[in-house]
């Protein structure tokens, strides 16, 4: 017979909230993101201008918080090696 007890912490597991997902992985986890110029100032209001059009990359947190923009790949991930932060891919 089956353990109940068991069934119900998975279940428990499987109901995670956003909040708690997006701290998993804090301070140890971050994440690069290609975004062009445009969207630099939507997703963060308290950017600087920037021209339009450029490509850049930002390092994000596990939680999406802005830690590094830069126009080099390169120099985001050395950002997050430099905050001894794995990088993870998102698809």
């Amino acid at each position: 017979m089956p353990d109940r007890n068991a069934s119900v912490k998975f279940a428990s597991a499987a109901h995670i909230t956003p909040q708690e997902l997006a701290a998993l992985g804090g301070g140890q986890v971050a994440y690069v993101k290609a975004m062009l110029s445009d969207e630099v100032r939507r997703l963060y209001p308290g950017a600087p201008e920037l021209a339009p059009g450029m490509k850049l990359f930002a390092l994000l947190s596990a939680d999406g918080s802005p830690l590094l923009l830069t126009d080099s790949i390169d120099a985001a991930y050395a950002g997050a090696w430099e905050h001894e932060l794995k990088t993870v891919s998102l698809h």
